[in-house]
């Protein structure tokens, strides 16, 4: 297992991270699983046995069931060595403050959270979402606190957007608050919206990236065809909807050249997903999730499946995206002066693409 730096920070982290919205299976969470202590902890065995050092869980996840579930699991000497990211921002209650970025909310989260995991520190905290009703200097300044108190070590964002991430730094430059070290982003082959401003954000401000949902809820594993229904016991058998899909052809495309890739080299079209992924430009550690020990072992694989510069070509060029403004106009009048933020996105199209 490869060990990357996350952000500017000095903590080092998997280049797979486990992901556990399959533990627990309350309200919206059954549609993606609905793990038990024992098979849970079947599969956080099988992946940390695997070098994997880091666990994402999220409070939402089963309304704190996933968080117990992990408590019961990580108990004792086995949380040695294991890193713990969890979030907050969605509804944990009925109240008008079970929710949100407020001081409030976030420091009873935190506790909370703390409490269900029966550890003394969570790793990685980070915002669920944006919350555009409660001022960044109040987010921050109780996420500076969390982390001066000792219950929490480093702070991360999801789901934010580009303004929302300079916002926030900017904030925690100006009132010398911790900042974020990382960023928590859905980026997959079919979905390459993250490349316009997340990842070069990423590269020019020293932000790690998490990958969450790297397979767009299974849809790149190679179960799913052109001009086939969906698989029985998928999440979209189940009715699951994200990530939205705006062009269905451009998406088998994909899928098709996936299963090429992945029928010349022996291996699973989830694995070349994943491994286009571990390379790309910003990605410090990709989430894998699943109900079984097969589906761990085959996507634990793909840390060590490396792609020729041919298979990463037609990997790229069959999920290229239209260049938006202003980068075509940067493209075409500002070619000369890029940056390497810049280039993450604007170098391939550099050859009038």
């Amino acid at each position: 297992m490869e060990y990357r730096q996350l952000g500017r920070s000095g903590l080092k982290v998997s280049a797979i991270t486990m992901g556990t919205m399959t533990f627990g299976g309350v309200g919206w969470a059954k549609t993606v699983g609905d793990l038990g202590v024992a098979d849970a902890r079947r599969l956080v065995d099988l992946c940390v046995d695997a070098g994997v050092n880091l666990i994402d869980t999220a409070d939402a996840y089963s309304q704190g069931v996933c968080e117990e579930i992990l408590g019961e699991i990580l108990g004792g000497p086995r949380r040695s060595g294991v890193l713990i990211a969890t979030k907050a921002r969605f509804p944990m209650g009925d109240g008008p403050n079970d929710r949100g970025l407020s001081r409030q909310h976030l420091i009873a989260a935190c506790e909370a959270s703390l409490k269900r995991m029966k550890t003394d520190v969570i790793d990685l905290y980070q915002v669920h979402e944006w919350d555009g009703l409660t001022p960044l200097e109040e987010t921050m300044e109780a996420l500076d606190t969390l982390v001066r108190q000792g219950k929490v070590r480093y702070i991360g964002c999801s789901n934010f957007s580009g303004w929302h991430i300079m916002k926030a730094l900017g904030v925690s430059e100006r009132d010398r608050l911790q900042r974020f070290v990382s960023q928590q982003i859905h980026y997959t082959l079919e979905s390459r919206d993250a490349e316009n401003e997340l990842v070069p954000i990423s590269i020019d401000q020293g932000l790690g990236i998490l990958v969450w949902s790297p397979l767009a809820g299974g849809l790149l594993s190679g179960k799913h065809r052109r001009d086939q229904g969906a698989p029985e016991g998928t999440r979209q058998f189940a009715g699951w909807t994200e990530p939205p899909i705006r062009d269905e052809n451009r998406l088998w495309s994909i899928v098709e050249t996936l299963v090429a890739i992945a029928g010349e080299r022996g291996v699973s079209a989830a694995q070349v997903a994943l491994a286009w992924l571990l390379r790309r430009k910003g990605v410090t550690s990709v989430i894998i999730g699943g109900r079984t020990e097969a589906q761990f072992k085959d996507n634990l694989a793909a840390a060590e499946l490396k792609l020729s510069d041919e298979e990463r070509r037609r990997l790229d060029q069959v999920s290229q995206p239209w260049l938006q403004y202003p980068y075509w106009h940067q493209r075409n009048t500002a070619n000369d002066r890029l940056g390497e933020a810049d280039l993450s996105l604007i170098a391939p199209y550099l050859n009038g693409a």
